[in-house]
């Protein structure tokens, strides 16, 4: 009997070998996981996750990791969890543009939480990173679109995969248990798209962190799952969506990397709004344009862009998702960065104006990815520009300068204590350390 889709994964996660992948890839890895870091320190004092820290400590097991940013220490598990959310909270995290998972937020809190804890090297840590990164994006992609289309977020309902999965190789699981840890996975899976604007969001991609180790950590004990358990008749995917492409999940594993199509944002706010960002500065830009020369914006893009962007804003979180909020800042300030994306901005009477006279509209001959912004100027000309490829996709990425750029704003944003070029530092050479105690103590501040 042929193998199930869950049972090739399985065995692909068992069987990988470091010094099998290629070099980009490995390097790739560590960009990721330095990207995760800074989205990490730039929110570690924040109440969303103080507030889940001070649920989270008097229940915490003596057993206790880092968590980024901060002094106090939890458990793996819970430490997974307030890690997840520090890397998704600002909407500043690295996209796999096929699927829009953000990867490393829900695989990396538990790589990091379970090599700190056992002293595994640094090369286990990408290692198990790149996997649970390419199992997420290839469950996403034989589920996709109609699964986050039926209101599921998939960063979360996916991550899940990817961080059982990683677990999984950290702790040494053989195939079968891989397979068994990513099926307890699917019995674990949650968190919906109508949550995106509010702190639930980032409580399910927490849950992808904690509830994929905790996965594996059964598996490793004997607990098992169903051998179809991704794409069987009664399964994941067919309960959360359609039928599965399951060729997605299965086809050139080891050979065709989704890992590898990571993209890091050099905006936070949801990815489909970079090329309205792109757009509006574009113009801002090639036209010497000042706020008070505009009369009206329009936006036009496809419908995913319009799902998520053409909404009131109400709180910093509403404007991370709004076309109306990317255009106002963009041609206001001729920036779109953390500062732009606060509550002091999004209340500012001159950005609300700004919004009211932008409109979105649907284009649907524009992709994914795309957008058009068009402005209509008080002396009477009508100016486009269109963006196909925003800065930080694939085919315009952010260069190794450009992240760890990212990475140190992020830091100053967030009150980082520690030494930033320390935590990059140890990024960056993470694969020839023998353990993560150098990179999980700066990260710490001390």
């Amino acid at each position: 009997m042929p193998f199930s889709a869950t049972e090739q994964l399985g065995r692909f996660v068992a069987d990988s070998r470091w010094d099998d992948l290629p070099a980009s890839l490995r390097h790739e890895a560590k960009r990721s996981l330095l990207n995760f870091i800074g989205c990490a320190l730039g929110v570690a004092q924040s109440p969303p996750i103080s507030m889940a820290m001070r649920v989270l400590e008097p229940l915490s097991g003596a057993s206790r990791v880092t968590v980024i940013g901060r002094s106090e220490r939890l458990d793996p598990l819970s430490a997974g969890f307030i890690n997840a959310i520090g890397g998704n909270l600002l909407d500043y995290d690295d996209t796999h543009l096929r699927t829009v998972i953000h990867p490393a937020a829900p695989v990396s809190p538990v790589a990091l939480a379970l090599a700190e804890q056992r002293g595994l090297s640094g090369a286990a840590v990408l290692h198990a990173l790149i996997l649970g990164m390419e199992v997420a994006c290839r469950i996403g992609n034989a589920v996709s679109p109609y699964h986050y289309a039926r209101g599921w977020h998939i960063t979360s309902t996916c991550g899940i995969f990817g961080a059982a999965a990683a677990s999984a190789k950290l702790l040494g699981l053989n195939a079968a248990q891989t397979a068994h840890a990513i099926g307890l996975a699917s019995s674990q899976s949650a968190g919906t798209v109508e949550n995106l604007p509010q702190a639930a969001k980032n409580v399910s991609v927490g849950n992808a962190a904690r509830n994929g180790l905790f996965a594996a950590l059964l598996a490793e004990q004997g607990y098992t799952a169903a051998p179809a358990a991704l794409e069987g008749p009664l399964g994941w995917a067919r309960a959360m969506g359609d039928v599965p492409v399951v060729e997605e999940i299965t086809g050139e594993l080891g050979s065709r990397w989704e890992a590898g199509q990571n993209t890091y944002k050099p905006y936070p706010c949801g990815i489909v709004m970079h090329p309205v960002i792109d757009a509006c500065l574009s113009l801002r830009h090639e036209h010497g344009l000042t706020a008070a020369d505009i009369a009206a914006v329009e936006v036009s893009g496809e419908q995913l862009l319009l799902d998520r962007g053409d909404r009131v804003v109400t709180n910093d979180r509403d404007s991370r998702v709004s076309i109306h909020h990317c255009a106002a800042v963009s041609f206001l300030f001729g920036a779109a960065g953390l500062r732009e994306f606060e509550d002091a901005t999004v209340h500012d009477p001159a950005v609300a104006a700004f919004r009211a006279r932008t409109t979105a509209r649907l284009d649907a001959t524009l992709p994914r990815g795309a957008a058009t912004a068009t402005v209509r100027t008080h002396d009477g000309r009508s100016l486009t520009a269109t963006i196909h490829h925003a800065k930080g996709s694939n085919e315009s990425p952010l260069s190794d300068a450009e992240i760890e750029a990212k990475v140190r704003d992020s830091a100053t944003h967030g009150g980082f204590a520690g030494s930033i070029d320390a935590v990059i530092a140890a990024a960056w050479d993470l694969d020839a350390r023998p353990s993560i105690e150098a990179l999980m103590r700066a990260t710490a501040g001390v």
